[in-house]
């Protein structure tokens, strides 16, 4: 039987720079392809998928194990979803690493074997509904004052109360989008600030 293989465009052990978990060291796994294609992102290489770009499970488990002291294995993109992970996943947690999920949503979310679900969604896709009742953490970004009202109707389908809510300042936009997210947490304390802080710091 042939090996389920991925495109990965990239990996490495690095920093989690946003979210609940900034600061922690992680290694990431950045699958190929996207379904938005959000003009801002800052990962548009990831969006393109090349046959050179298909890795085997077998060697993706390897360049994980190479690094002895990885803890927690962060799957993003591009969009991860649009693959399935569980094959990956399972193979990862026989090894004992905790799994990290970043996605927008829009496609089906099977959380057997991951430990944190992050949904960032997008106006032109909006997540699967089944998935609010999945998330671990909302992350929006913010890149202008309209961004809040989109915000404040993603976190009400939220229905548990362990879900952290982040806004996040879109990055070319960071200083003059800054101040306003920072009122509007201090007048709706629900919300906290995430940070690209991997980019301040100049790290992958």
């Amino acid at each position: 039987m042939k090996e389920i293989s991925y495109p990965i465009k990239e990996s490495f052990y690095s920093i989690q720079g946003e979210g609940h978990y900034y600061g922690i060291a992680a290694y990431f796994i950045r699958f190929g392809g996207c379904n938005i294609k959000c003009d801002w992102c800052d990962t548009k290489e990831s969006w393109n998928i090349k046959q050179k770009d298909f890795v085997p499970i077998h060697k993706i488990i390897a360049n994980v194990n190479n690094n002895h002291k990885v803890r927690t294995v962060v799957i993003t993109g591009g969009e991860p979803t649009m693959w399935n992970l569980y094959p990956l996943i399972k193979e990862l947690k026989k090894k004992g690493y905790r799994i990290h999920i970043e996605t927008s949503g829009s496609y089906p979310i099977k959380e057997k074997y991951v430990d944190w679900i992050t949904i960032s969604p997008k106006k032109i896709k909006l997540p699967i509904q089944e998935n609010y009742k999945k998330i671990n953490e909302l992350k929006i970004v913010i890149s202008d004052e309209n961004d809040f009202f989109f915000a404040e109707k993603q976190a009400a389908y939220i229905e548990t109360t362990n879900c952290f809510l982040f806004l996040q300042p879109e990055w070319n936009n960071t200083f003059r989008i800054l101040p306003k997210i920072i009122s509007y947490i201090k007048k709706n304390p629900k919300w906290r600030i995430s940070l690209q802080i991997h980019k301040m710091l100049n790290i992958p």
